[in-house]
């Protein structure tokens, strides 16, 4: 039977969750799902930052992760982001994660209240402790403050739970000093998808995407050709996802990649407070983007 170290690899988007007249859209979710399946995405992450859960409700956070499974069926690994600044409601998320079939989740440090080292390795032993799923660990100090130190990462990578991790830092120096620290089996997902090509060239196994929501076959193609180290052709594919990258972040994430999905036909361009949608300056660089990446819109 294959691991899931082994089946978590590949171009995985975070996923959008579209909202029509204020609510979830279930039925676009669920179109979203296999439209991705379908053009080559390789694993599937639900409730993430780009999935605006810090707006969503504990109801509709739970929902969207049963979508997720029920659509999926078992085609790609689904990986939940299950984390949250209060480890009690992060234990909550993750039982429930597993309840429903999730393969994984997500577990981000603490935002907002800043812990200490010590105070982010007993919030994620106590998760890991608490409930037998994989998890990813989610190092993003730009969005957390707080970064998990690489000494801390070997602590948690003791732990039979604790896999790996979802790094956004664009730090390619973590990776080498990661898998040192943690061992070969630190499974090492980049989360940043300017830098995947150098993080896949530092022994990555693949990206949690944002640009994979409007270029799943484009970055799906990408990552194969990193994983199969042929790094001229990534080169190539670099070059016409640059610009698109560039454009997923030239306004607060997802409202971009929330636009460029709805070019598409696939969902509305709704966000929710405090996020705004895109500015119509910001719309045409989306669209550029989209079009020299050779997509039709």
């Amino acid at each position: 039977m294959t691991s899931i170290r082994d089946r978590i690899k590949g171009s995985i988007p975070a996923l959008i969750t579209p909202f029509k007249d204020g609510k979830v859209d279930e039925a676009a979710y669920r179109k979203l799902v296999n439209w991705q399946i379908a053009e080559g995405s390789s694993g599937l992450v639900p409730c993430g930052t780009t999935g605006e859960s810090p707006t969503l409700s504990h109801e509709e956070h739970m929902r969207v992760i049963e979508l997720c499974v029920e659509e999926a069926k078992g085609r790609v690994p689904v990986i939940a982001g299950a984390g949250s600044n209060a480890t009690d409601e992060a234990i909550a998320l993750t039982k429930y994660a597993k309840e429903v079939g999730c393969d994984a989740v997500l577990s981000v440090t603490g935002y907002y209240n800043k812990p200490s080292q010590e105070g982010q390795y007993r919030h994620f032993q106590a998760i890991a402790e608490a409930v037998d799923i994989p998890i990813l660990l989610y190092n993003i100090p730009g969005r957390a403050i707080v970064e998990i130190a690489v000494e801390t990462m070997a602590r948690l990578a003791r732990h039979k739970n604790i896999i790996g991790v979802k790094d956004a830092t664009a730090n390619l120096m973590r990776p080498s000093r990661e898998r040192l620290a943690c061992g070969r089996e630190w499974l090492l997902i980049s989360g940043e998808d300017g830098t995947a090509l150098g993080y896949n060239a530092h022994g990555g196994s693949g990206c949690i995407s944002v640009t994979a929501n409007v270029a799943p076959r484009l970055c799906a193609e990408f990552q194969a050709a990193t994983l199969a180290g042929d790094f001229a052709k990534a080169r190539d594919y670099q070059d016409r996802l640059m610009p698109l990258h560039d454009a997923m972040f030239c306004e607060p994430s997802p409202a971009p990649a929330k636009y460029g999905v709805s070019l598409l036909g696939l969902c509305t361009p709704d966000v929710r407070l405090p996020l705004v949608e895109a500015t119509d300056g910001a719309r045409a660089q989306i669209k550029k983007a989209m079009q020299g990446a050779g997509l039709k819109v």
